[in-house]
């Protein structure tokens, strides 16, 4: 995947050099171009903003430039231009999976107090990366860089690793632990030392709802609960009373129970 990313301060994407950003670089599936659109300014100085027409506080990034830096682009395909706004469509992981699947993208980073409308003709979707105003578009772009890369196959050592993450799967990813068994008191669950397999997944399975139920129950998703997760579900209701006040999420979609076949009965209607 080509990047190429316009900025008035290339310096600050030093963190793309590291890292797993920096492996998939090193092996060809990430090609990243820092675009200083600071030098396509047509005047002497170099400016980049300029005061808003009809008065307010702060400078506003000119079109000329970025423009420019946009035309001097090498010649691509199916290209995707991306303007990081606040004003955007929130970046999520359905996002994030959408744009990995792109073979190019351009990022234009803003600063100072906003662009000038007319830059917005040049992009294809604006991104933000939440409800609240940064700096400029860097960081947001590099957030959306780091997310977008882990998802492009061959960059992570192992395709699973991306693929149980939370946001991923329907629910929050379950508790991790590795080595020492033992720590400050803290004892690494059992049931993941006993190298019984059916009972690892039932317990991360049962942990991975227990911790959407209690950290971004907004996130719980009944229609994906599988069967064996009402019984799991059931037993978090006994554990936790905060868990148990969100029953509502999911009893609609509790199958029935079973009917117990009365044998007795049955017995006696075949002599009647």
């Amino acid at each position: 995947m080509n990047l190429h990313i316009l900025t008035i301060f290339p310096e600050m994407f030093v963190p793309l050099q590291e890292s797993i950003v920096k492996r998939a670089r090193a092996k060809g599936l990430i090609n990243v171009n820092l675009v200083n659109f600071r030098d396509y300014a047509p005047s002497k100085h170099k400016n980049v903003d300029d005061y808003p027409y009809g008065g307010g506080v702060g400078m506003v990034l000119k079109p000329e430039p970025i423009f420019a830096a946009v035309d001097a682009l090498p010649a691509g395909c199916d290209r995707k231009i991306i303007l990081m706004s606040p004003q955007g469509r929130r970046f999520d992981h359905s996002l994030a999976d959408e744009l990995s699947r792109e073979q190019e993208l351009v990022f234009i980073c803003g600063h100072y107090e906003g662009f000038d409308e007319r830059i917005r003709s040049l992009a294809d979707m604006e991104v933000s990366i939440g409800d609240y105003v940064l700096t400029g578009g860097e960081l947001p772009a590099m957030v959306v860089i780091d997310a977008v890369a882990r998802l492009i196959p061959g960059v992570l050592g192992e395709a699973a690793s991306s693929q149980s993450d939370s946001f991923t799967e329907p629910f929050l990813e379950y508790p991790q632990f590795t080595r020492p068994e033992t720590y400050a008191g803290m004892q690494v669950p059992t049931v993941l030392l006993s190298g019984n397999h059916a009972l690892v997944a039932a317990w991360r399975r049962k942990e991975s709802l227990r911790k959407t139920l209690q950290q971004r129950p907004d996130l719980f998703r009944p229609d994906k609960l599988q069967p064996s997760d009402f019984v799991l579900l059931r037993e978090l209701m006994q554990e936790d009373a905060a868990i148990n006040s969100l029953s509502h999420l999911w009893l609609a979609y509790e199958p029935p129970a079973k009917a117990k076949l009365n044998k007795t009965r049955r017995h006696r209607c075949k002599h009647e």
